[in-house]
Order: C-alpha cells, then sequence, then structure tokens
C-alpha cells in the first residue's frame, strides 16, 4: 500500500484529497503547514508528496527545495490555484516532478499519481552518482557541477540520466522516456524526447554535435556510455 503525503493548509482540501486517496487504496498521511509536512517527509519517509504551494510556514517552493537539497527523492505533485508560467517552472526548479493547477478532476489526480508511484518503481537501481568527463552529476541530491560551476538541469533532465544509467548501456526508447518520465499520454511526442536529449548534450557534452555520454541508437533511441 502506497503511502502519500498531502501537505495542503487548506482544511476541506486535504480532507477530501485524504478521503479520494484512501477510496482508492492508498494509505494518505496529512500536514497543515510547510514546516510539519517536511518534517513528516522526512520521518515518515512516504512513497509520494502532493504538495500544496500557498502556506503559511514554510511555502511549497521552500518545502520541495530543502527535499532536494537534503537528497530526498521522493517524487512531488505539486497542487495550486498558481498557473502562471513562472510559478511552474520555479516549482520544476525546486525539484517538483509534476504540477497539477486548481481546479483539477479526481481522474487526472489519480492517473498522475498513478504516473509519478510507476515511475518510481522503474527506477530500480539507478547509480546515485555519474561523472561525465568532467561534470560530476548527484542524482539524488539532482546537482551538476562542472568543476565549481553549477549545471543547471529540469528534473525531467535528470528523470532522463537516471533512466539511462538504470539502463546499463542498454538503448532506451523514446516511448520508454515518455512512459517513465512524463509518466502519462497528455501532449508529449517522441520529439519532446529528441528537443530534451539535445539540451542534454548542450548542457553536458563538449561537443555536443558529436557526443561522446549522450549517444543515438537509430531506429530505437538513447544510450548512455559510462566511463570505464
Amino acid at each position: 500500500m502506497s503511502r502519500i503525503l498531502i501537505i495542503e493548509d487548506e482544511t476541506p482540501m486535504r480532507t477530501a484529497l485524504a478521503d479520494v486517496l484512501e477510496g482508492e487504496g492508498y494509505r494518505p498521511l496529512t500536514a497543515a503547514d510547510g514546516d510539519i509536512g517536511l518534517r513528516k517527509a522526512l520521518d515518515e519517509k512516504p512513497d509520494l508528496i502532493l504538495l500544496d504551494i500557498m502556506m503559511p510556514k514554510l511555502d511549497g517552493f521552500a518545502v520541495c527545495a530543502e527535499l532536494r537539497r537534503l537528497g530526498n527523492p521522493v517524487p512531488v505533485l505539486m497542487l495550486t490555484a498558481k498557473g502562471q508560467i513562472e510559478d511552474r517552472v520555479t516549482g520544476l526548479d525546486a525539484g517538483a516532478d509534476d504540477y497539477l493547477v486548481k481546479p483539477f478532476s479526481t481522474e487526472e489526480l489519480l492517473a498522475r499519481v498513478r504516473a509519478l508511484l510507476r515511475r518510481t518503481r522503474k527506477q530500480g537501481h539507478a547509480p546515485r552518482k555519474l561523472k561525465l568527463g568532467d561534470v560530476d552529476i548527484d542524482l539524488a541530491r539532482q546537482t551538476a557541477v562542472r568543476g565549481r560551476k553549477q549545471i543547471h538541469l529540469t528534473a525531467k533532465e535528470f528523470a532522463m540520466l537516471r533512466l539511462m544509467a538504470e539502463a546499463e548501456g542498454e538503448p532506451v526508447s523514446r516511448e520508454k522516456f515518455l512512459d517513465v518520465v512524463w509518466g502519462y499520454a497528455a501532449f508529449p511526442t517522441t520529439r519532446t524526447v529528441d528537443n530534451h536529449i539535445a539540451g542534454l548534450r548542450a548542457k553536458l557534452e563538449k561537443n555536443p554535435d558529436v557526443p561522446r555520454w549522450i549517444k543515438t541508437v537509430h531506429g530505437v533511441g538513447y544510450k548512455m556510455e559510462l566511463p570505464q
């Protein structure tokens, strides 16, 4: 039974979410503010967090950023009435895995919950850290550095790296990237995967046009060649 922590300061919303999840066979845990929620996330070790943004004490951005700073990889689905692009970007940059704007349907919420839990199960035994030439990557803390310079990678880019690392040199199909990283069939296409791979190469490869680490497997997808 997956345990899902709901960090939401509005009592009616918190109660409704708990009832929906319990009705689907999940075990809900709840917290009424960001400070309590962060402590519960660290102590209870839930399988997934539903995280509101606008809360007293610590907002959702701060909670998520602190979890990632501490190396906690729990998947986070942000729930908020804020739908502006900059708020979504801020949430994803803080380490959230997905974003859902209120009001939302129960069906969409549950679909995204299932997708995030499925993605976590599929991650298997990916290494915690990668070294690609002069770039050091910590998949758990979601950090990447070249020397002393921080490299900005999105949560999805970290998830793609994790998936390729887990494959241990075997190719990962575009369809598997969409299933595991994006998690649900809303709008992503195989071209979305190609664009994100191009972005990763631009950030990590010395010569993105002749990649050393992230290789194309024609007709299949992509693979990572880790140094021996």
